[in-house]
């Protein structure tokens, strides 16, 4: 199957069957987005959605999560993994974005990624879903899953992986598309026992037992 011919089934089909796809942390604005996003690096998002409730009614807005230590922060996110360090993080983020940013979250990808705590992914992830930029966030199932049904070739890292997806994926596209691969990686196409005979792109995918030629 070419590579053509791979991508445009497996877009079509998410097309059709998951024509709705969004972010599964719950937020109610680009700061608390920003926010969980932080917290969701190499842990799950349920567990970042129990623990942001009594964080965001805490420290709703910069200025608040600013005025504290990290000291005074951990025991928010101390159910989160690495909670030192994304304490740290959240603090120093904060009081970045109130020092030089006027307290709000910049939409420019580069900006966001000179705030502490922020890499690609995390300055991605925020600008596909609020402002809608055609980017391709890359996290370990987005990684696991484009590799494995075949968009990706030989990508030794999410930045290479990112660059692939973003020469083959219609760029309007991409923000949606992010979704379409983290969901299917969360709940089908899934680590360690993916759901080959439930899955509905099974016939494009390289990696699936009928195609494994």
């Amino acid at each position: 199957m070419r590579q053509k011919e791979r991508y445009e089934g497996i877009i079509a089909w998410f097309s059709e069957h998951m024509p709705v796809a969004e972010s599964e942390l719950n937020y109610r604005n680009t700061f608390e987005l920003l926010v969980a996003v932080i917290l969701s690096a190499q842990c799950t998002d349920k567990r970042v959605n129990m623990t942001t409730p009594a964080l965001f009614e805490a420290f709703p807005t910069p200025e608040a999560l600013a005025a504290v230590t990290p000291e005074e922060l951990f025991p928010y996110i101390r159910s989160i993994s690495y909670p030192n360090n994304k304490a740290k993080n959240l603090v120093a983020m904060a009081r970045m974005l109130c020092s030089e940013f006027g307290g709000e979250v910049p939409s420019d990808i580069e900006s966001m990624m000179r705030l502490p705590g922020v890499g690609r992914k995390t300055a991605n992830v925020v600008g596909a879903v609020i402002w809608g930029k055609e980017v391709m966030p890359v996290d370990t199932h987005v990684f696991r899953v484009s590799a494995r049904i075949g968009l990706t070739t030989a990508a030794k890292t999410p930045r290479q992986t990112e660059l692939q997806l973003e020469k083959n994926i219609p760029s309007h596209l991409l923000p949606i598309a992010h979704h379409w691969l983290i969901l299917h990686g969360r709940y089908t196409c899934t680590a360690r026992k993916p759901k080959c005979h439930e899955c509905g792109i099974a016939h494009w995918c390289k990696s699936a037992p009928k195609n494994n030629e």
